[in-house]
């Protein structure tokens, strides 16, 4: 080929190549078309469905009732026709049950063909209200024995049927709750379904007492940012950690990590940047109001935050937001990490959940006005949580508890384990003056930022600085519970929220309602619960030793572990609060802490596992490799006359490591058999954490130091800064 086509031909590429990045850069997402198009929206239903249907089934859903099956089944013909029409084939009952995901079992629309072997396509009111997966498979906490198999699913109504599209075609998808035969919960929904309706209840006789006779309920709202990680899948598929557990069990620090704080809102990389738009589209489509993305604190970490939306509908969109972030990083050749801790020595990932309260007629409970000193619903509301936090703190902080959450609570990237309340100097001034005199005649305002630079406009500031340090802050008009672990459920959470909360407002309604003189007696219940749980209000440093102290002085709890947390659910007094609201019963209790246990348990299992297993078949032997082709050269250099001192010291580091670690892996195999024999499942879950965590600690230790010793090209496993830095 002469050089003139060799040219015309690389011009010609070049010019494609121009062409097809025009094309895509010039492709125009209407969101606006996109968003919810695979969700079966109120808008379709009413589109879709009979008038006096429409208007019954949005009745329910806004006021409670059941459908009745001749309904139920014109409603289940418009959700199959829609779902058939973009392609579906199958439907499935879509739960979360115990095990912190979600789960689904799909059936065909078909039914048997008629006289003339035509396939029918069909979906009765009966399969739309009600399914009955197997029960017996999935964690129960002894609710549910083994041969008791039986469990039925209920369509949540308030949450919007949806379509799924991957391999396995299109799946219309239908929130619901999972319980036993027998009536037990046994899943996340539906307590979190039951606290919803109790906080609804208990609010309302408040909002009533100040005059609001429109409301005819109160909705907590939630918002829930999510962290997350990007690794390449190539290198994490090279690690039986990442891939067994989710987080690397061995890994020396990287020469550079987060000191330096560039990657933090830092210029998105066009790998990343390909992916966010990539799962942006697929949520919006699910209808997940995907508002916020940007680089986190730690490389390779992200976040993504949706806008606030109905408890139980964030929960359900949180649940599709982690699956989704995992289906998109395959097709970009990446995987997506939600551990809480999948690196050492960087930050770990949260999930900060956003909570307020609503009316149905546009009221915040939570917005305190220009003048909060002289708003005394807001006053009561605040005090109400002062008290429920306070009473509850131990409840709240176990709510928090994962696994993975125990790597990253109180290690000053992420809020101490000790619950405490950030109110701003604003409200803690309110507070104060109405602690010490019982009245606030005035609140700090937050004045005007002047910039000092003409062409930049002055702007008026907040009246208080944020508080990342506080596990529950007050953020203007909503509370962010900060202490939430990236990979769990938040249906936890907001079902412990809702529960303490409704707990404080029945308290309090049963006193107001009773007054003579409401004026008089909601200004000293204000007082006297602000005064009472002033102790759980702390605007400093959460990272302090001086906090830690300063806690203890105060007797609020410091929980530091996930097995330490558990037992919080089975005391007398969150028997009480479940079963008065009909949350919980202390059977569905007792078998949550069994399967916290349980969980526990096997999860630390796993992972010791794991580091035995890529210690003796992967780790050692190759630094044992590694210290016979040292001695070769040792024994090379001698013989050749030459100084061998520096390779002789270098096996001889290498060697004591070597034996370091072999005498920790010993003792982790001990340890982990030891185990087996412990029937009690708390015993177990205690012995994991205080004998088998710590000993795979102290294998860790000297196989890091191995790593930072061998040659690179020797060591077998891709290192922090391979998995952090190469994306």
């Amino acid at each position: 080929m002469t050089t003139c086509c060799k040219e015309f031909k690389i011009k010609s590429k070049i010019d494609i190549s121009r062409e097809k990045e025009k094309e895509k850069m010039s492709e125009i997402i209407n969101v606006e078309e996109l968003f919810a198009s695979k969700v079966f929206t109120v808008a379709k239903m009413k589109e879709r469905l009979p008038k006096n249907i429409f208007k019954e089934v949005k009745r329910i859903m806004d006021q409670g009732g059941e459908l009745s099956l001749a309904t139920a089944d014109v409603v289940a013909k418009a959700m199959k026709d829609w779902a058939v029409e973009n392609g579906a084939t199958h439907y499935t009952h879509w739960f979360q049950p115990l095990t912190g995901i979600t789960a689904e079992k799909h059936d065909a629309f078909v039914t048997h063909p008629d006289a003339e072997g035509k396939m029918i396509m069909e979906f009765s009111g009966k399969e739309l209200i009600k399914g009955e997966p197997d029960a017996s498979s999935f964690p129960s906490g002894g609710l549910r024995a083994t041969f008791e198999a039986r469990g039925y699913t209920a369509w949540d109504m308030t949450s919007p049927a949806f379509l799924k599209e991957d391999a396995t075609g299109v799946i219309l998808c239908i929130p619901t709750a999972f319980c036993s035969y027998k009536g037990e919960a046994l899943d996340k929904k539906t307590p979190l379904l039951r606290s919803m309706e109790a906080i609804s209840e208990q609010a309302l006789r408040i909002v009533r007492l100040f005059g609001n006779t429109e409301a005819t309920k109160v909705i907590p709202s939630v918002g829930a940012e999510q962290e997350y990680f990007l690794i390449d899948r190539e290198k994490y598929l090279k690690r039986d950690d990442l891939i067994f557990t989710g987080r690397t069990l061995f890994g020396a620090p990287a020469p550079k990590g987060q000191e330096l704080e560039d990657h933090y809102f830092g210029t998105i990389r066009e790998r990343i940047g390909s992916y966010m738009k990539d799962l942006n589209i697929e949520l919006w489509k699910l209808g997940v109001t995907a508002k916020t993305q940007h680089n986190e604190v730690a490389p390779a970490q992200h976040e993504l935050a949706p806008i606030y939306e109905t408890a139980n509908i964030a929960v359900d969109h949180n649940q599709l937001i982690m699956e989704t972030m995992k289906k998109v990083a395959g097709r970009h050749g990446m995987t997506c990490l939600l551990h809480e801790k999948p690196f050492a020595g960087v930050n770990g990932s949260g999930k900060h959940d956003n909570w307020s309260l609503n009316t149905d007629n546009g009221v915040n409970l939570l917005d305190p006005g220009d003048t909060p000193n002289a708003n005394i619903q807001f006053l009561l509301v605040l005090a109400c949580i002062m008290k429920a936090v306070d009473t509850h703190a131990d409840l709240l902080r176990q709510s928090a508890s994962d696994v993975g959450n125990d790597h990253r609570l109180g290690a000053n990237e992420a809020p101490p384990a000790i619950i405490s309340i950030f109110l701003g100097e604003q409200l803690e001034d309110v507070v104060k003056q109405l602690i010490e005199t019982g009245a606030a005649d005035h609140s700090i305002q937050g004045g005007t930022l002047q910039t000092g630079v003409s062409t930049l406009p002055d702007f008026e500031k907040d009246a208080t600085d944020r508080n990342r340090t506080s596990p529950f802050a007050f953020t203007g008009n909503k509370f962010e519970f900060r202490m939430v672990g990236s990979s769990d459920s938040v249906a936890d959470p907001n079902t412990t929220l809702n529960a303490i909360v409704a707990e404080a407002f029945c308290e309090a309604a049963d006193i107001l309602e009773k007054a003579d003189n409401f004026e008089l007696a909601v200004h000293d219940l204000i007082k006297q619960y602000m005064t009472e749980h002033q102790r759980i209000v702390f605007n400093g440093n959460g990272y302090s030793d001086e906090w830690v102290a300063e806690a203890a002085r105060r007797g609020l709890p410091n929980i530091k572990s996930m097995v330490e947390a558990s037992s919080a659910l089975t005391t007398e007094k969150s028997i009480a609060l479940f079963e008065k609201f009909g949350i919980f019963n202390r059977v569905e209790l007792a078998s949550r802490e069994e399967i916290l246990y349980e969980t526990y348990s096997k999860t630390i299992n796993i992972e010791a596992l794991t580091m035995i297993e890529m210690a003796k078949k992967q780790i050692l032997p190759a630094v044992m490799k590694y210290t016979k082709t040292l001695a070769d050269t040792v024994i090379a250099v001698k013989e050749a006359g030459a100084d061998a001192s520096v390779q002789a010291q270098s096996l001889k580091n290498i060697s004591e490591e070597l034996v370091r670690a072999n005498r920790a892996l010993t003792t982790l195999e001990e340890k982990t058999a030891g185990a087996a024999a412990i029937a009690d499942q708390k015993e177990k879950a205690f012995y994991f954490r205080n004998e088998v965590f710590f000993a795979m600690e102290a294998l860790r230790i000297p196989v890091d130091t191995l790593e930072t010793m061998v040659d690179k090209t020797a060591w077998p496993i891709p290192t922090y800064g391979e998995l952090i830095f190469e994306v």
